[in-house]
């Protein structure tokens, strides 16, 4: 019985919903370290700061690219010591899903998956430039969702009538 309400479900025009990585890939990278070779004489203190940025496009049919952009940067003394970038990007096939819910997921999910490869790709830039390693935390994208929901939610009651 359940198996002929699941056909009259799909019959009914119930859209089929997907979600699939088509493919993981790097975008653009880069690695700079200004300050060597004479910062690898003093000790290393350095203060990172740490970026992230997410975009997407909608490709064609059911495609969408999302492009997670992760920046490390390493200061000590007003000296850069190095310069991590890296955009991740991801095709990822999504059909079937409410516009709200398609937003949700390009905004979390899909970066969820992409920041695991992003980290590493700056552990190893960085690994390559010989500082130590670089282990970033992860990420919550859907708290970051939420709060960019309810900063567009503040902006609209604060404009004019």
């Amino acid at each position: 019985m359940a198996e002929n309400n699941q056909t009259t479900t799909a019959q009914a025009g119930t859209p089929e919903q997907r979600f699939a990585i088509q493919r993981i890939y790097v975008k653009d990278s880069s690695f700079e370290a200004p300050s060597s070779p004479e910062i690898f004489q003093q000790d290393y203190k350095p203060q990172i700061d740490f970026n992230l940025n997410c975009k997407n496009k909608f490709i064609s049919e059911s495609f969408y690219e999302v492009v997670l952009k992760l920046t490390a940067e390493a200061k000590q003394d007003d000296k850069t010591l190095y310069l991590a970038e890296v955009d991740q990007a991801g095709i990822f096939d999504i059909h079937g899903l409410p516009e709200e819910s398609l937003e949700q997921a390009l905004a979390t999910l899909c970066p969820t998956i992409l920041f695991p490869y992003a980290r590493e790709a700056i552990d190893a830039m960085v690994l390559k430039g010989t500082f130590p390693p670089l282990m970033l935390e992860p990420v919550n994208f859907e708290a970051i969702y939420v709060q960019t929901l309810q900063q567009k939610a503040a902006q609209k009651e604060q404009l004019p009538q």
